[in-house]
């Protein structure tokens, strides 16, 4: 087993090793134009053009430092300094070999393109991009961020906000938002970034924190604990017992109670009833039937109340 860890654990630091020295290949290789000679040629050159896509440049964050508050000289250079020289695309306007584009159809290489913003951009929460599983999935810094046009209200997303951008690729995740019970995302009370970084972590699936619990207790403090009492699968693991992103059932639960608490505690053991089923329920007794307390209303949690954990004395069954 050690050995096997020991290769897994090497096998995924040569993966690491590999993404960042393409990053930095591309860094050092700098723009395509710039390799085969070709030269500034000045914003006013590309607006002779491009006149649309200045129109919608001109709104943007990028558009307003490089022209007012320029940091460097590549900055100064507006248009140039993500797309490159454009003194031989001038005059060749038919081969995109010449100049640095970043959509599909343009062809460049997507190490290329995320170059050009990881010149600037790199650092920060973007430190794990080498290695990410979007950076080894191919995806370009374009697919997600449009800095030619001010789509979003915050960094320059590809669609009206961050949510309905990962949405393009996680369509899974956007029909689970729609369920009955789901997270607060699609009535704009928190977004998709709140709990995951989508440039890279050192955890799965892009976790902000160390674990799943770790980033649920950001928002749920009182379910930290420690408890007197606590319940071993809410310590292991939000997701035994609740989905991260919608669910059909009550509180984000992964199946209905008491069918979630029996997955683990027989009946048998513990209560002198039979197993709980349909005949129970608040339908039956409308057939003429007897309504169960075990299986009505919250089932389990009728008496078990404090099922995340307990402080009281007498709370060993979380009754408290």
């Amino acid at each position: 087993m050690k050995s096997q860890a020991r290769s897994i654990a090497v096998n995924l630091a040569r993966a690491c090793l590999s993404a960042a020295a393409t990053l930095l290949l591309a860094f050092a290789a700098g723009p395509v134009a710039a390799q085969s000679g070709a030269t500034y040629i000045g914003e006013k050159a590309c607006i002779n053009c491009h006149g649309q896509e200045n129109r919608h440049f001109g709104e943007t964050l990028h558009a307003k430092i490089f022209r007012m508050n320029p940091k460097n000289e590549a900055e100064r250079q507006v248009c140039e300094a993500c797309h490159g020289p454009g003194s031989l695309h001038a005059k060749n306007t038919a081969d995109k070999n010449l100049i640095i584009g970043f959509t599909k159809r343009w062809n460049t290489p997507v190490e290329t393109q995320n170059g050009q913003c990881l010149n600037c951009h790199s650092g920060g929460n973007r430190l794990h991009w080498p290695g990410s599983v979007h950076s080894t999935n191919k995806l370009g810094c374009a697919d997600c961020h449009n800095p030619m046009e001010k789509i979003s209200a915050t960094s320059l997303e590809a669609r009206q906000s961050i949510s309905e951008t990962c949405y393009q690729c996680h369509q899974q995740q956007r029909a689970e938002f729609r369920k009955r019970s789901h997270m607060p995302v699609p009535e704009g009370k928190m977004s998709c970034v709140d709990c995951h970084n989508p440039h890279g972590t050192p955890t799965k699936p892009l976790l902000k924190a160390d674990s799943v619990n770790e980033v649920c207790y950001t928002c749920h403090a009182e379910r930290r604990g420690p408890f007197v009492w606590e319940h071993a699968p809410v310590r292991e693991n939000c997701l035994n017992c609740h989905t991260p992103h919608g669910s059909n059932h009550d509180k984000l639960l992964v199946s209905a109670r008491p069918l979630l608490c029996q997955q683990c505690h027989d009946p048998r053991g513990f209560h002198p009833a039979t197993f709980y089923n349909a005949s129970g329920t608040a339908q039956a007794a409308l057939a003429g039937g007897a309504a169960g307390p075990r299986v009505i209303g919250r089932s389990c949690q009728n008496c078990h109340s404090q099922i995340h954990g307990s402080n009281h004395p007498a709370g060993t069954r979380f009754q408290r």
